[in-house]
């Protein structure tokens, strides 16, 4: 076991993956998606639809794609894949400089075939963060599986450990900053934990950088219709 799995394993993280094999997919990654409902949050919702996210989640996020920037010199694609419509979501997006935002789309394998498209990437050079059923087509595509960890279904953690479609196991549930703990994980992986905290921490001239690239990323909406895929105005006017 290696130290940082170790590390990990102390909190109650569970690599399902070995480290040394995600560090090693890792190399290839070109994007970042995250499902909203369960991840950012504990699920819950408002009769608007609504639900929240945490700024510590958010800076997870934020760090993970200065990471990247850090060890290849560009920035990451990054976007949200939603079954339902959140208004939070769709600001996070933009306030974040997410390039997608993909929401009521209940069968999600048909964003990240659009979001492949668009980009041209391949599925395996892609790393989703997810917690349930209709996350299984994605996640038995991608190239890292992150499963946020609700501790109340272990049947079907299982089921995802028996069919091979995750490949870390986050201690922390949606509402105990399991996006956080995995971009850590992450950031870890990359071998640059310390440079991406200093340069936060300073204000680096490279994050800076990074920082107008991230701002001059515009935010395309999407949704489904029909059973197809479709551009959307966005939603916050």
């Amino acid at each position: 076991m290696t130290e940082l799995e170790n590390l990990y394993g102390v909190i109650g993280g569970r690599f399902i993956t070995p480290a040394a094999e995600i560090q090693d997919r890792l190399k290839n990654i070109k994007a970042f998606v995250f499902d909203w409902d369960g991840v950012f949050n504990n699920g819950q919702k408002t009769n608007s639809g609504g639900s929240c996210f945490s700024e510590v989640d958010s800076m997870g996020a934020n760090l993970l794609r200065f990471s990247h920037y850090l060890k290849h010199g560009n920035m990451p694609l990054s976007a949200i894949i939603s079954g339902e419509k959140n208004e939070t979501a769709f600001y996070f997006s933009k306030r974040e400089g997410f390039r997608y935002s993909y929401f009521k789309v209940p069968h999600k394998l048909e964003a990240l075939k659009s979001l492949c498209e668009k980009e041209k990437l391949k599925p395996e050079e892609v790393a989703y963060f997810f917690d349930d059923v209709l996350d299984i087509p994605i996640a038995e595509l991608c190239g890292i599986r992150i499963m946020v960890n609700h501790k109340v279904n272990p049947l079907l953690i299982n089921y995802f450990k028996k069919h091979k479609l995750v490949d870390y196991l986050t201690s922390g549930t949606g509402s105990q900053y399991a996006v956080r703990e995995a971009c850590e994980l992450l950031m870890g992986l990359n071998g640059n934990f310390d440079d991406v905290i200093t340069g936060r921490k300073d204000n680096s001239r490279q994050y800076q950088d990074y920082i107008e690239m991230r701002r001059k990323i515009m935010t395309d909406f999407f949704t489904m219709e029909n059973g197809k895929i479709v551009s959307a105005a966005s939603p916050l006017g």
